[in-house]
């Protein structure tokens, strides 16, 4: 089987939470370990550090894989979902999954999905295993798809669990509560493996606590020992200072991440590296300065306050929650524009009036879709919209859209792309 009919038996045979939602989530790890037990358990192969939360997830797998892999250590990234190609959840030093592996993995395992009847992700998941196994790499960061507990990359034993932060999201799966949604990302935590906690919520703390207890694993909160003492914004680029909690001596960073709520990523991410120290890695703040600069290059990070055009400027951002929203809402008042352009689409089973209810009034809108059934018409979209004083009119596909957002801005005008990943991984431009 070669890559494109291995890729299109997966797209078209498999339950799908990017274009089913709820329905493609299967709520135990049954399925997943009968998979790798088929495959000789390659998640017992190498090392991993598991990454889970609501937001800033996905960064901070990319910016550690770029420290450990400036670091000297053979990285594998296991991230989803994709923006543009299959390949882009599976990489190792930044490198694409070999098309040939994939069209051989599924080849071979067709038997035991015959058998499972999986999920997509599932699958997605023994295949990174599988492969990182096969390629003998140091360490696997691991982030999970939904929640902790039940998420299917949850049969890994890492060196370190990570939670970045808890906000709302996926709570029609997840809870309807933040404690509740909090016990489910805490399901990741291992007996006697570290846990960090990106960011200390008085409401959630508890919860990490006693779960990190009940399994006698050391427990920090990342924000305790450390904060960014000063920043500076300019051109799109993002330099920090950064204090151990009690002392006044400070490290500089440079960040190929524009967006400021990257801070609280690179505070999670220089917590982990101590960890890692402590623990017999070798990893020099050199080398973190150095990846810093450029994650992107080295991990092919994407969609992150990314701006892809200037005059008008234009960014991608993949927020998708009320808590990604609110952290685009802080980058656009540190960007410098004129008129603000929002070309947004939102999936159907998000809590998009919660959302909409914050975005800014001034701004004028685009109201679209992404490619996909899990999408929320934009008719309906607009009419939600409308009712909370947003203005605008409606496009069938993003970059529709989009083009006609670029021929009304000035050239002194910021115009965002968001609402999902799905809206962001169809822009061509």
């Amino acid at each position: 089987m070669n890559y494109e009919q291995a890729t299109n038996y997966l797209f078209t045979r498999l339950p799908m939470f990017s274009r089913m939602g709820v329905a493609a989530y299967k709520k135990d790890l049954s399925n997943t370990l009968q998979l790798c037990q088929f495959l000789g358990n390659p998640q017992t192969k190498f090392k991993s550090i598991h990454i889970a939360g609501t937001n800033g997830k996905g960064s901070t797998s990319h910016m550690l894989a770029a420290v450990l892999q400036t670091a000297g250590y053979k990285t594998g990234l296991y991230t989803s979902p994709h923006l543009k190609d299959f390949r882009e959840r599976f990489r190792i030093n930044g490198a694409f999954i070999d098309k040939d592996f994939v069209g051989g993995f599924v080849e071979r395992i067709q038997p035991a999905i015959d058998t499972i009847e999986p999920s997509f992700f599932e699958i997605t998941v023994a295949m990174a295993f599988d492969y990182f196994a096969q390629q003998q790499v140091d360490v696997a960061v691991i982030e999970t798809g939904l929640g902790g507990r039940l998420d299917s990359t949850n049969i890994v034993t890492p060196e370190l669990s990570v939670i970045t932060n808890i906000g709302w999201d996926h709570m029609n799966v997840l809870g309807d509560t933040l404690q509740a949604i909090a016990f489910e990302k805490a399901g990741i935590i291992k007996p006697r493996v570290p846990v960090i906690i990106g960011q200390t919520e008085e409401e959630t703390k508890a919860i990490f606590e006693q779960v990190a207890t009940e399994n006698q694993s050391p427990i920090c909160f990342a924000d305790q020992t450390r904060y960014v003492a000063d920043w500076q914004y300019a051109h799109h680029q993002l330099k920090i200072q950064v204090s151990e909690t009690g002392s006044d001596e400070r490290v500089e960073y440079q960040l190929d991440l524009a967006g400021f709520y990257q801070t609280k990523n690179a505070i999670t991410v220089l917590e982990v590296v101590h960890q890692l120290q402590k623990a017999g890695w070798h990893i020099s703040i050199s080398q973190v300065q150095q990846a810093f600069k450029q994650v992107k290059k080295l991990t092919g990070l994407h969609g992150r306050w990314e701006v892809i055009h200037d005059h008008p400027v234009v960014v991608l951002d993949v927020g998708h929650n009320e808590d990604g929203f609110r952290q685009m809402l802080m980058q656009i008042e540190l960007t410098d524009h004129k008129d603000l352009h929002i070309v947004i689409g939102l999936v159907k089973d998000k809590d998009f009036e919660r959302v909409l209810s914050l975005l800014p009034k001034e701004a004028i809108y685009y109201f679209t879709r992404a490619q996909i059934p899990r999408a929320l018409p934009e008719d309906q979209l607009a009419a939600h919209g409308h009712a909370v004083g947003l203005e605008g009119h409606t496009f069938p596909d993003v970059n529709t859209a989009l083009q006609a957002a670029l021929q009304k801005a000035g050239k002194q005008d910021l115009v965002l792309v968001c609402g999902s990943v799905f809206v962001v991984g169809e822009v061509q431009l």
